[in-house]
């Protein structure tokens, strides 16, 4: 059965006359993907993504990396159901042209929040979300929505559907910056090099006749507490969109 043909069987009916002789296995009870899923997770927000292998989940639900391709096609296709837990749990604003002008840059604003929020839970997971070509309807319901909201508020089609790409790549990649950087400030022999006040010495310390504005604003570079920089960028990609209109 090709990935295609995978997919597509997880809606269909169990077939009694496809099933074949049952395989041994050490586990008496059956493995479903809502399983497989959780269990992936669980991995990821103890250990991180990178941990995050066939064998180690297979290990997780107690049985072999082989009885695993029974319910996923690969590597790829797991990642697909775990963004798309991930997009289940984000609540779509609804598109109303009618509204004050500027509610649809909250809107979007408060859909590219709620999945760094998701992303951020499970430590390095969005590097998941990456040169995806989504067939999951939950990841489809986000970018629907999206494009919806951006259409009622004016931006042409074409617009919209490219800033829906760069928002939620945006997202992405933040979200997986940010995980590292929590990784290595957990590691005491790199935590000095993500440490702001160490980074603020090293760039005041440079010699200003060969880097004149880095010393001078060596502050403004290195300023923003939580996720300031976050919302300004977000923020400075949507206030591009209302060209668009």
């Amino acid at each position: 059965m090709n990935p295609r043909e995978r997919r597509a069987a997880r809606h269909q009916p169990p077939n009694p006359e496809a099933e074949t002789a049952p395989r041994p296995r050490r586990r008496k009870a059956p493995i479903t993907v809502e399983q497989v899923v959780d269990t992936a997770l669980a991995v990821i927000a103890a250990e991180g993504y990178e941990a995050l292998t066939m064998r180690r989940l297979a290990g997780a639900l107690d049985t072999g990396p082989a009885s695993l391709y029974a319910h996923v096609v690969n590597k790829a296709d797991l990642d697909e159901l775990l963004i798309g837990r991930l997009c289940a749990a984000l609540v779509l604003p609804r598109p109303d042209a009618e509204s004050a002008p500027a509610a649809w840059r909250e809107q979007i604003r408060s859909v590219c929040t709620q999945m760094r929020d998701q992303y951020l839970k499970y430590p390095g997971i969005s590097r998941a979300a990456f040169a995806m070509a989504p067939t999951n309807l939950e990841i489809l319901r986000v970018s629907e929505g999206m494009l919806a909201i951006l259409l009622a508020a004016g931006v042409a089609p074409q617009a919209a559907a490219w800033a829906i790409d760069a928002l939620l790549l945006y997202v992405a990649a933040y979200c997986l910056e940010t995980s590292i950087a929590r990784q290595r400030s957990a590691d005491d022999d790199v935590a000095w090099v993500v440490d702001r006040d160490e980074l603020l010495r090293r760039l005041t310390a440079l010699p200003a006749e060969t880097f004149p504005h880095t010393t001078s604003h060596a502050a403004e570079l290195t300023a923003g507490e939580g996720h300031d920089r976050f919302d300004f960028t977000l923020a400075l990609m949507i206030d591009g969109l209302a060209h668009r209109q």
